[in-house]
């Protein structure tokens, strides 16, 4: 059961590499469609004004690095304490799912209050995946204290 974690996991890298991906076709196109001159690259600002038109793949990668992170963090954590249950798991592809939903929203139906809800939605699985794992690490750390006490009695 351990490694069932790691498939929610692989499919979030594949959805990482696909913004990605996307990312670069629509930067790509948009320097084919609108050469770039030196001024538009003189700061950051004139690069992120020359890329607007095709800025919500790469608004979304970034994204894709924010909470995602404690997921990542999250994921060898259960597997190393054997903590990497059904529900984790359920949770975990629940979690994919709306970052999926997430991104497919932010850069191509691009409804505000509609992927802020997925957003929120994915983020309370998150915290329950998190929850989860702390209230089973206490319940062990407290299993194995009784069974000391036991031990040197």
């Amino acid at each position: 059961m351990q490694f069932a974690i790691l498939w929610p996991t692989f499919a979030l890298v594949a959805l990482i590499a696909l913004v990605w991906f996307w990312l670069v076709l629509a930067r790509m196109g948009h320097i084919r469609r609108n050469p770039p001159r030196a001024e538009d690259f003189a700061s950051g600002e004139s690069a992120l004004r020359y890329f607007q038109p095709v800025e919500m793949p790469s608004n979304n990668f970034s994204n894709l690095f924010e909470m995602p992170v404690l997921f990542f963090a999250l994921v060898p954590l259960l597997m190393l304490t054997h903590q990497a249950s059904h529900i984790q798991v359920t949770l975990a592809w629940i979690y994919v799912a709306l970052r999926a939903l997430h991104s497919f929203i932010h850069v191509v139906v691009r409804k505000v209050p509609l992927r802020a809800t997925v957003y929120w939605v994915s983020c309370g699985v998150l915290i329950a995946m998190w929850a989860g794992f702390f209230a089973d690490i206490w319940s062990a750390a407290a299993h194995v204290e009784a069974v000391m006490a036991n031990l040197s009695v």
